[in-house]
């Protein structure tokens, strides 16, 4: 009889396979102008980096999501952490900015096989609120990596230099590759999907006309938008426009990465996660309203931060509940189904993140904000009316 793996160390290593794309994409930001310098290029050709792996993040999920369901977890998850590491030497090496931006492209790809494959073991050995339990921790980590991994990037940087940070990524991707071998597969043969790869991507189509589960991801989206707006514009809200020094900048993302965590982990509180989904969508819509609004009156730095604190807060109960009821509606097909999940996610943050720069930076972030709340909300009542109608959801409270 093969011995499984034990709870806490699925647990501990579905954290770090989530935290892994974040990580990825944002820790080398302080950097980029020392990265201006080394390769004698533009600022805006070595942010191509940037962009290059949060297009590989979004495809890599939908290349290894079908492998996963297609040839079980174990063996797809070393793949990427080998291609990880492959491609971050890559990086290291690299003689010119094109080159660099090449192998970011790779690493993307490869990142995205853990965040993927993270939700389908969740759904392979877990259900109902064991599964919401999992993917609370999940959602949490996911909320904060990429508000963390600037801030951990930041701290080498000083000593380091980019290329410390990209051995550090190289060290996480070896303790990684090394979790994945000692990984039980979580997928039996019997379960696996024997189609051809023509039928594969075939069921690309067969998810999505779930409509419950697409009114699911797109809200997850539409909260990733959100996320990412924020992400994209503190920066320069925070430092040019309340003028606050990195060290306190620092000091605000962590104590607003601290509000998604601890919502996002009380979101299993709800005895349903319906709950927690139409509480914090409709939450998110106050919030971002009144954000919108001292945004565009120019409000003092703490209406800001309260009302950001309340808006985090919110997002954080949806990324929980809709990864769950996403996950629990498209178990048949949980590679696939995970995989659009993602890759959604990081489209939506890649589109979002260059408009809150456009114009007055307030304003433009307030409306990111109160647009992307809307839509999420939007969504979550059309998949909450394919759940059940509201009448039954105000019964279940």
């Amino acid at each position: 009889m093969v011995k499984e793996n034990s709870q806490l160390f699925i647990l501990v290593f579905l954290g770090m396979l989530t935290a892994f794309g974040p990580f990825v994409t944002d820790m080398y930001l302080p950097t980029l102008p020392a990265m201006t310098g080394f390769f004698q290029t533009t600022s805006s050709q070595v942010q191509l980096g940037l962009t290059a792996s949060m297009i590989g993040l979004a495809v890599g999920q939908l290349l290894f999501g079908p492998l996963s369901d297609k040839y079980g977890r174990r063996i797809p998850l070393i793949m990427a952490m080998l291609l990880f590491l492959f491609s971050t030497l890559g990086c290291l090496f690299s003689a010119t900015i094109m080159q660099f931006v090449g192998w970011r492209l790779v690493q993307g790809i490869a990142g995205a096989g853990g965040i993927v494959i993270s939700r389908s073991i969740a759904a392979d050995k877990y259900s109902g609120r064991e599964l919401a339990k999992m993917l609370a921790v999940i959602g949490a980590i996911n909320g904060v990596a990429p508000v963390a991994a600037p801030m951990a990037g930041g701290g080498m940087a000083g000593s380091l230099g980019w290329q410390g940070i990209f051995w550090a990524l190289f060290v996480l991707g070896i303790l990684l590759l090394a979790g994945s071998i000692h990984f039980r597969e979580s997928l039996p043969a019997t379960r696996r999907q024997h189609a051809s790869w023509r039928d594969v991507y075939a069921g690309f189509v067969a998810v999505t006309r779930n409509r419950r589960y697409v009114c699911y991801i797109f809200q997850f989206g539409f909260a990733q938008g959100v996320l990412f707006a924020n992400i994209s514009s503190a920066p320069f809200i925070m430092q040019e426009h309340y003028g606050f020094s990195p060290l306190m900048f620092s000091v605000c993302f962590g104590i607003n990465a601290l509000a998604i965590v601890i919502s996002a982990a009380s979101s299993v509180r709800f005895s349903h996660p319906e709950q927690a989904l139409y509480r914090g969508s409709s939450g998110m819509v106050v919030a971002s309203l009144l954000l919108c609004l001292a945004l565009c009156s120019d409000c003092s730095f703490w209406v800001y931060e309260v009302l950001l604190l309340g808006l985090l807060s919110m997002l954080g109960l949806t990324f929980t509940a809709s990864n769950t009821l996403a996950m629990d509606c498209e178990r048949s097909h949980a590679g696939m189904a995970s995989a659009l999940l993602g890759a959604l996610g990081f489209a939506f943050g890649g589109i979002v993140s260059p408009f809150v720069g456009l114009g007055n930076i307030l304003v433009s972030t307030g409306i990111a904000f109160l647009v992307g709340s809307i839509c999420s909300f939007i969504c979550t009542r059309m998949a909450l009316r394919r759940t059940f109608s509201l009448a039954q959801y105000y019964s279940k409270k």
